[in-house]
């Protein structure tokens, strides 16, 4: 009876040190995604929100945390923020859209894709697109 107690509690033990750890982490991670955000927009200027935009436009992609920044050059930025849900953008997964009509606009359902494996790593959707862009 002892030799399956005694593993239970250690079992435990170890998962609420690790569910403990969790929250620190997440508090660190999106404090250097603020910076790293900060990094990417800055000397730009917010303009106001639109509901979609061309994406041939802006060929570029960076994701920071679940924020997607598309980009045509370096004075010309668009922010969309995800709603989460997708967990490949941290990892680097590539991001698959499906479009109906010749823009990306927001509420459109956006999903990441494992690049080895092609297995969906999670899906989210678009929110507004803030233009960033030089004064």
């Amino acid at each position: 009876m002892y030799r399956f107690i005694l593993p239970a509690f250690l079992l435990l033990g170890g998962a609420s040190a690790l569910s403990a750890d969790t929250k620190g982490y997440e508090a660190r991670q999106a404090a250097q995604d603020k910076v790293d955000l900060d990094k990417q927009l800055s000397g730009l200027v917010a303009g106001k929100p639109q509901g979609c935009i061309d994406p041939i436009r802006y060929r570029e992609s960076t994701r920071v945390g679940d924020t997607i920044l598309y980009k045509n050059g370096r004075s010309d930025i668009m922010r969309t923020d995800t709603g989460g849900g997708c967990f490949g953008l941290r990892r680097g997964d590539a991001i698959v859209t499906r479009t109906f009509g010749s823009q990306l606009c927001r509420g459109d359902i956006v999903r990441t894709v494992d690049l080895t494996s092609s297995i969906p790593s999670g899906s989210c959707s678009f929110g507004d697109f803030v233009p960033y862009r030089k004064p």
